[in-house]
């Protein structure tokens, strides 16, 4: 009887401990990429460095550009863009170490994150989306 008190107990233990490492968010991934490689001039908010940086939340260029943010990830980005009406001008670097999984995972946690609703994008995806990047 008390193997089985003990085997009970112990399914409980290991189900409650199961269940405080549980996240529901399903871009955790992302996020923990974002905060390494983007936060520091795109914000935790997503708001970025006003005037300076352009902003990801509720950034109409995210939508606009979808086919290229796998580039600008990787490649960076220089010259005028033009973000919710405001144009920035300040040079992106190139994050070139980080691999396509990781990319998909950055653009997806943006995309749906600070109130974006801008969908999935497959790893397949980003694959394709490098190989024709226009890089000078």
């Amino acid at each position: 009887m008390n193997k089985l008190l003990f085997g009970c107990i112990l399914l409980i233990v290991v189900l409650y401990c199961s269940c405080l490492s549980f996240d529901s968010n399903p871009y955790k991934q992302g996020k923990n990429l974002y905060e390494t490689n983007c936060q520091n001039c795109h914000q935790a908010d997503g708001q970025a460095l006003a005037g300076l940086i352009p902003p990801l939340a509720g950034s109409d260029y995210l939508v606009k550009n979808k086919d290229q943010l796998a580039c600008i990830i990787r490649h960076g980005l220089e010259g005028e863009i033009l973000v919710n009406g405001v144009t920035y001008n300040q040079p992106m670097p190139a994050n070139n170490l980080l691999t396509e999984i990781q990319i998909a995972n950055i653009i997806n946690y943006i995309n749906n994150e600070w109130g974006n609703k801008n969908g999935y994008t497959s790893y397949e995806d980003v694959i394709e989306k490098l190989k024709n990047c226009n890089v000078e």
